[in-house]
């Protein structure tokens, strides 16, 4: 066995991860909230009004981050998701339901959002546009996720069947991004871009972008905290979970 592999076994092993992640939690969340302040008052503050939309345009800061991550924690489980079927790895099972409840808040946040700015800008709270249905569609996906993992009660049995249903998701996460190329939609196209120029002027586009670094940092610290959670309860009657839960006062 290679050093390389040897590592990802030694970080996949639950009592390595549970101290792991015990030590950066507290980091993840502390940035997050560090950041999210710089980005909201950047956002909300700083940035001029648009010279379209003036200060209604402003909820993009919440909304545009919570839709990015309601596709990225998706793909982050369905990645797990694939993982533990395949190689029936306990922590990638844990990781995947983990993600599914955060995944499914961000996918509210950005429906929810969505709603507040499309009454002034399109006159409805609702219309069955594409990006929105498609979106709507991932909020299901993860609320199916969540209620199959809940549904049986064989915790292993259950993720492993929640990952299937995850994985059979996945083919939605490419119809949300390219809804708004594929149809002619509502929803305006995407200002933000890897490659090339963006459409966004600088001094909304920082705000933004630290905005959604802020989101992932929190989701990357609140992962961590649920799975160790998830991972006490699941090894409860071994030693090294007995140990974790009388030093940290938890109940195994």
């Amino acid at each position: 066995m290679n050093t390389l592999t040897l590592w990802f076994h030694k970080i996949g092993s639950p009592p390595t991860f549970y101290r792991l992640a015990g030590r950066f939690t507290p980091w993840l969340f502390a940035l997050a909230a560090l950041t999210g302040l710089v980005g909201l008052y950047g956002g909300l503050v700083l940035a001029p009004a648009d010279y379209q939309q003036s200060d209604a345009y402003r909820i993009i800061f919440i909304h545009v981050p919570s839709a990015w991550m309601s596709l990225f924690i998706y793909f982050v489980m369905a990645v797990n998701a694939f993982i533990a079927l395949v190689w029936r790895i306990k922590l990638s099972e844990t990781l995947a339901m983990c993600c599914a409840p955060i995944g499914a808040a961000f996918t509210a946040i950005t429906l929810a959002t969505g709603s507040i700015w499309g009454k002034p800008m399109w006159g409805t709270w609702w219309t069955w546009d594409a990006r929105l249905t498609s979106e709507l569609v991932l909020l299901f996906l993860y609320v199916g996720v969540i209620g199959l993992y809940h549904a049986i009660e064989d915790r292993r049995q259950a993720a492993r069947a929640a990952s299937f249903l995850a994985l059979v998701g996945i083919v939605n996460v490419p119809i949300v991004h390219f809804s708004v190329k594929w149809w002619n939609t509502l929803h305006q196209g995407s200002t933000v871009r890897l490659l090339g120029p963006s459409a966004i002027d600088a001094s909304m586009l920082w705000p933004l972008l630290l905005m959604a670094l802020a989101t992932k940092l929190w989701f990357l610290g609140s992962l961590f905290a649920r799975a160790r959670a998830s991972l006490l309860e699941l090894e409860a009657g071994k030693d090294w979970a007995r140990e974790e839960a009388l030093r940290t006062g938890a109940a195994p």
